[in-house]
C-alpha cells in the first residue's frame, strides 16, 4: 500500500499507533468528510476558517469569492494547516479520566495555489458541489462567466498529510472493571433528515432521488 513520506510536521508522536501515513486511509477519511477547516497566521494572529472542499487525486480544492480577505491571504501562498475530523462515536469509560471519542482525521500541511486552467475551475466547482451532494450538478444551473470572475479557485497538493484514527472499547484501569458502572460506545454518524423544499419551489418540483438517499460513510 502506498504511504506518504514522514514529516517533522506529520510525525505522530503521542499514541503513534493510531497514525496512518497511509494514502488509501488518508483519501478515504477525506471523501467521506464534508467541512475542512484551514488555519493559517497573519499578521502574528491565528486564523481558522471551514470551508466546503472537494479532493481530486492528489489535490485538494477550495473556493470562494475573489473579494474574500481569506482567499486573498491564502492566495499569496501562506503555510497552511487544512483538517478534516469525523466522529464516529463517544466512548464511556467507567472513570472520568478514560472518556475518549472513537474519530478519523486528516491533518495536512501546503501552501495553496491558484488555479487559472478554467478546465480546472470548472472541474473543481463541479467536483465541489458532487463531493457535497451526488448527482446535483446535472441537476442544476451551472455558472455564469460573471459569477466564474467572482470565484476563486485554490488548490493544495497532499504532499504532507497524516491520519489519526481512534477505534475500539473505553480501556479502563483494570480496579475499575469491578465499578457498577455503565461503559461502552456511544455510536455517532451525520445522517440526513426529509429534505425541506424552499417557501418559494415551484409546486410540480419533486424532491430528488439522490436526496432521498442521501448518506455518509455507506456506498
Amino acid at each position: 500500500m502506498k504511504t506518504l513520506a514522514i514529516t517533522e510536521k506529520t510525525k505522530i508522536s503521542r499514541s503513534a499507533k493510531r497514525g496512518s501515513y497511509e494514502i488509501d486511509t488518508i483519501n478515504a477519511i477525506l471523501d467521506e468528510g464534508l467541512f475542512c477547516h484551514i488555519a493559517y497566521e497573519h499578521d502574528g494572529q491565528p486564523m481558522m476558517i471551514p470551508t466546503a472542499y472537494c479532493r481530486i487525486n492528489d489535490k485538494i480544492y477550495i473556493h470562494g469569492s475573489v473579494g474574500s480577505h481569506f482567499m486573498r491571504m491564502l492566495a499569496e501562498g501562506k503555510d497552511i494547516c487544512f483538517v478534516v475530523s469525523l466522529i464516529d462515536g463517544l466512548v464511556l469509560a467507567r472513570s472520568a479520566f478514560h472518556h475518549s471519542v472513537n474519530y478519523r482525521s486528516v491533518i495536512a500541511f501546503a501552501k495553496a495555489e491558484v488555479v487559472t486552467d478554467e478546465d480546472e475551475r470548472w472541474n473543481a466547482l463541479e467536483q465541489i458541489t458532487e463531493h457535497l451532494v451526488p448527482n446535483r450538478w446535472a441537476d442544476v444551473r451551472e455558472p455564469y462567466k460573471n459569477e466564474m470572475q467572482k470565484t476563486m479557485i485554490l488548490s493544495f497538493t497532499l504532499d504532507e498529510a497524516s491520519a489519526k484514527i481512534r477505534t475500539g472499547d473505553p480501556i479502563d484501569d483494570e480496579e475499575d472493571y469491578a465499578l457498577p458502572v455503565w461503559a461502552g460506545i456511544l455510536p455517532l454518524k451525520v445522517r440526513a433528515s426529509a429534505p425541506i423544499p424552499d417557501p418559494r419551489l415551484i409546486p410540480s418540483v419533486s424532491i430528488p432521488e439522490y436526496l432521498h438517499n442521501y448518506k455518509r460513510g455507506e456506498k
